[in-house]
């Protein structure tokens, strides 16, 4: 399977209504999404945006 990458903003996109600012900032606290450098380019594979988010999935606002 080829994976498609994503930008930051395109992430953000594919998120949902992320700010591409709040993925730079979760990739300072590592909080966010795996991501791959190439050069100075920043890229998201779909399937790791896919995979965090899923990952995400809470039942209440008390799971953490």
């Amino acid at each position: 399977m080829v994976d498609i990458f994503h930008d930051t903003e395109s992430a953000a996109k594919k998120l949902g209504t992320l700010s591409p600012r709040t993925l730079e900032k979760w990739r300072l606290t590592g909080e966010g999404p795996v991501f791959r450098k190439f050069g100075k380019r920043v890229l998201y594979a779909e399937s790791d945006l896919q995979a965090w988010a899923e990952a995400q999935r809470r039942t209440s606002t008390s799971n953490v």
